[in-house]
């Protein structure tokens, strides 16, 4: 059984084979004895089946600040002045 990995790759880099229709790709996928999850992905055209085959992990977008953040001036206290010099 080929990596299913890397056949997507091969798809995703060859032109040919990223335009080709679901009953070309699927013969490729079968004479490249891809595995059944991506065989059914390609058929149906919904890549969802593969997510058995990838361990079904699903990811979590990171939180992050959506707005520009910035540094607030500090403000001198009075008494906090150095002293003069004599």
């Amino acid at each position: 059984m080929a990596d299913t990995i890397d056949l997507l790759e091969t798809i995703g880099s060859d032109a040919t084979l990223r335009h080709a229709s679901a009953g070309e790709l699927g013969d490729m996928l079968e004479r490249a004895q891809a595995s059944a999850a991506l065989k059914a992905a390609v058929a149906s055209g919904d890549s969802a089946m593969l997510s058995t085959e990838f361990g079904n992990k699903a990811n979590q977008v990171p939180e992050s600040v959506q707005s520009p953040a910035h540094e607030e001036e500090e403000e001198e206290e009075e008494g906090n002045e150095p002293a003069p010099e004599k």
